[in-house]
């Protein structure tokens, strides 16, 4: 047998073939699987850019949308107070229209009296603060009660 015939039977020669093989087979499904990964991770890495470019698009409108859903909701409640302000005016202009009501209203507030009856003011009434603001404001002159009242109103506003 010729030594090429004889080498290609030996042990050590097919043990060697068959690792270059298997070698080439493990190389090439590495290749592969790399190739595949990558491609996979180009893929996912797209996906996600798409996805935070979706969010970034969206995440102004959706933004704009809750606070003008929450603008619409404070228009409603102003809305709603606004009508129930004008019911009470309404109510409150039927009242007036009735005439036993305005006298009512005028005699309490203006110490009107009819002709014939006696009106009567009751002194003191209120607090004992009050009471002494009263006669220290009747002892003082007229301009300095203004002024007093002046500087109680513009303080109020601070």
């Amino acid at each position: 047998m010729p030594t090429k015939d004889r080498d290609r039977f030996s042990t050590a020669t097919r043990l060697r073939v068959l690792g270059e093989q298997t070698a080439a087979r493990v190389y090439r499904s590495q290749t592969k699987r790399q190739a595949r990964r990558s491609r996979l991770t180009g893929r996912a890495a797209l996906l996600a850019l798409v996805l935070c470019s979706m969010i970034v698009a969206l995440a102004y409108p959706m933004r704009q949308y809750v606070s003008q859903r929450a603008e619409i909701a404070d228009v409603q409640k102003q809305q709603d107070q606004a009508r129930e302000r004008v019911e009470q005016l309404r109510d409150l202009k039927a009242r007036w229209q009735d005439d036993a009501y305005a006298e009512q209203q005028i005699r309490k507030r203006l110490h009107y009296v009819r002709p014939g009856e006696t009106g009567y003011t009751v002194a003191g009434q209120g607090t004992a603060q009050q009471s002494r603001t009263d006669l220290r404001a009747a002892r003082r002159p007229w301009y300095a009660n203004v002024w007093d009242g002046v500087d109680r109103s513009d303080a109020s506003d601070q």
